[in-house]
């Protein structure tokens, strides 16, 4: 197929490259070549390239910086979709949409999860710019896939995995503080990727969970992958309350990947078994990075 991938620069646009290059035909375009919050240059790329699918990987994904930001983050997250999505019915092609657990109010109880069905209740801006996002892709194309995933990371672009070996090798003597209160499932964008090419392969549509299966708090996966990649610092648990952030975060947004395993579509892996190969791969460049 001929694939359109945008935000191509991120961890995700990065890793869907890796996965799909060897059986489709890519064109990979961020900012500097293409802004999708003008619909002129959108129209005008996919006039041209004629892709048969788009993936969107471009997001304004700074929560925080969301709240003091809305209007740029309004644009990204949300007429940049609205954008991709009118082009896409223009000429015929579906698109692939990236969403979030933060459209979710969190107030559920560990082990429950959300699944596709529930009721929405966004707390931050970034997680409602999110849910209106899907919302702008719903009803300006009907070929569409939305797939929301979770607490993403990978080798390339910024991330909290990234950012606490970043820390703790900085200065190993100095405590790290991590919220111990929030649930959610750590995701691989390689293994995202993947699942990408999977649902691309089966003509799949609609809306789709896709997150690491079983969940974590910061705290476990913080701890995990510090003792994996043989990392020593002191971890202290902490509450939310005790590290306030500007952004408003739910406190359990665990993600069920219900359609895609009601489908026998699902190839989401455990966290710990997706960190576990995360390390294996990136280990000695991820630590080279920190000495660098």
């Amino acid at each position: 197929m001929n694939i359109l991938i945008t935000g191509s620069n991120g961890q995700l646009g990065k890793d869907c490259e890796r996965a799909l290059k060897p059986a489709h035909t890519l064109t990979c375009v961020d900012i500097e070549n293409i802004d999708i919050t003008d619909v002129s240059q959108i129209d005008t790329a996919i006039k041209a390239i004629r892709p048969d699918v788009i993936i969107n990987c471009a997001a304004f994904t700074n929560v925080d910086a969301c709240e003091t930001r809305q209007k740029a983050a309004w644009a990204v997250n949300v007429t940049g979709p609205e954008n991709l999505a009118q082009c896409a019915k223009k000429y015929n092609s579906r698109i692939i949409h990236i969403s979030s657990d933060y459209v979710f109010d969190g107030k559920k109880e560990p082990p429950e999860t959300y699944v596709e069905t529930d009721p929405t209740g966004p707390l931050s801006y970034y997680g409602r710019t999110k849910l209106e996002g899907e919302n702008a892709v719903k009803k300006n194309t009907k070929d569409f896939i939305i797939l929301r995933t979770a607490w993403l990371y990978g080798f390339n672009g910024h991330n909290f995995l990234k950012a606490i070996l970043k820390k703790a090798m900085t200065n190993p003597a100095q405590p790290l503080k991590i919220v111990n209160d929030q649930y959610g499932s750590p995701t691989w964008s390689y293994r995202l990727a993947q699942q990408i090419s999977h649902l691309i392969d089966h003509q799949a549509q609609g809306l789709y969970h896709a997150s690491g299966e079983s969940f974590c708090t910061w705290y476990e996966v913080a701890d995990y992958f510090l003792e994996k990649i043989g990392v020593s610092c002191d971890i202290i648990p902490c509450t939310t309350d005790e590290y306030p952030l500007p952004a408003i975060r739910p406190g359990c947004a665990i993600l069920e990947n219900k359609r895609l395993k009601t489908k026998n579509l699902n190839l989401m892996q455990p966290w710990q078994t997706d960190i576990d190969e995360y390390i294996d791969q990136y280990g000695t460049q991820l630590i080279s990075e920190c000495h660098a």
